[in-house]
């Protein structure tokens, strides 16, 4: 009697609740309508998904509406408008991430990253494609250059946008000036890259003469756009330390530099370091300002204050848009496609450098 009752119980509790299956037969049943529709008016990829993402966002809270009640069904149809948001959102990341890969991942050979772009004609091109021989020619300018004017970026930003950002949570609150700084460091959030490119060019055409294209030109222009990003962020984590502690270290009789030195930064700088990682990861794709500044280079260049200098991004530009061959394209699109990807690389690199930065300089806590 005893077991009969526990049965009966149970089927009591679970009567009207759908199985833990039921939502990935309604979803295998989604594929195979929306598989269905879409080859009657002309089968593809995209328009299966989102046939199916349809049918399975509409069917799966009708199912558990008519079974569980409409509470339940509202709040599947939430949860599947939110998978389906998220879905859609990624898709075209997953896409652009499977083109460049597909498309740039044959053109990365050792003579890719190891060589320039010094000596490289059309007939080099129009050989290669004729007698299907390997690609020449390489990125390596591109990247080098690309390196060197973030690092000299980064070396300009970081000093000024830190100091902007101390000024503004430390000393100038309330401030008619701190105001102003505020007001145009959101200005300068939003100006086109191509505006700090020409607002560069400008300034050392007046200090150095017209026509003046360097790395150092370059990283200035970057830096334009970098400062503000830095100062928002610096801000940001400076504000969010809790004043207890600068309390704390003037009751000892420590000085006010001294304590923001010590004990302010110390304690911010996990978001410091994470802001700056993320700032240096916006600018280094930046195309606009470097054509303006840096101009365009065959060979290698590791002097950023004389001479033009390549970056990645330029380079990118110009296989697509001036081909070595004009006749024979196919050479300077892989080298744009390797290029690309590199780019991504280092991006994604640059944000998991971030990611270990803001873990390792983590404030220690008890539960740790």
């Amino acid at each position: 009697m005893t077991a009969t009752t526990q049965i009966r119980g149970r089927s009591a509790l679970t009567r009207g609740t759908l199985p833990p299956w039921t939502r990935w037969a309604i979803l295998v049943a989604a594929l195979v309508l929306g598989a269905a529709l879409s080859s009657l008016i002309g089968f593809s990829l995209v328009g299966w998904l989102l046939i199916a993402a349809v049918l399975f966002v509409i069917g799966w809270p009708v199912t558990v509406g008519l079974v569980e009640g409409r509470r339940k069904g509202v709040d599947a149809l939430a949860s599947a408008l939110i998978v389906a948001a998220f879905i859609v959102a990624l898709l075209p990341l997953l896409s652009v991430i499977w083109t460049v890969l597909g498309k740039g991942v044959p053109g990365l050979t050792g003579n890719f990253l190891s060589t320039s772009m010094n000596g490289m004609t059309g007939a080099q091109d129009n050989k290669a494609v004729r007698e299907g021989t390997a690609v020449l020619g390489g990125a390596y300018h591109a990247i080098l250059g690309s390196v060197l004017i973030t690092v000299w970026a980064t070396i300009i930003s970081v000093p000024i946008g830190l100091l902007t950002a101390v000024y503004l949570v430390e000393y100038g609150q309330g401030k008619a000036l701190s105001r102003a700084i505020t007001f145009f460091v959101d200005v300068m959030t939003g100006i086109p890259s191509i505006v700090a490119g020409l607002f560069a060019a400008a300034l050392f055409g007046l200090l150095l003469g017209p026509g003046f294209k360097a790395g150092i030109v370059g990283a200035i222009a970057l830096s334009v756009l970098m400062i503000p990003t830095v100062v928002r962020s610096a801000e940001e984590m400076l504000r969010i330390v809790p004043n207890e502690l600068r309390e704390a270290s003037y009751a000892l009789g420590v000085r006010k530099w001294r304590t923001i030195l010590k004990v302010v930064i110390p304690t911010a700088i996990s978001g410091i370091a994470s802001g700056v990682t993320l700032a240096i990861s916006r600018v280094i794709g930046e195309t606009a300002p470097l054509i303006v500044t840096a101009g365009f280079a065959t060979g290698i260049n590791s002097n950023v204050f004389a001479g033009w200098m390549q970056s990645l991004p330029a380079y990118i530009y110009t296989q697509i848009l001036t081909p070595t061959s004009p006749t024979n394209p196919g050479p300077s699109e892989q080298r744009a496609w390797a290029a690309a990807l590199i780019l991504i690389v280092l991006v994604m690199l640059l944000n998991l450098v971030a990611r270990l930065v803001a873990r390792l300089f983590a404030p220690k806590t008890s539960g740790r």
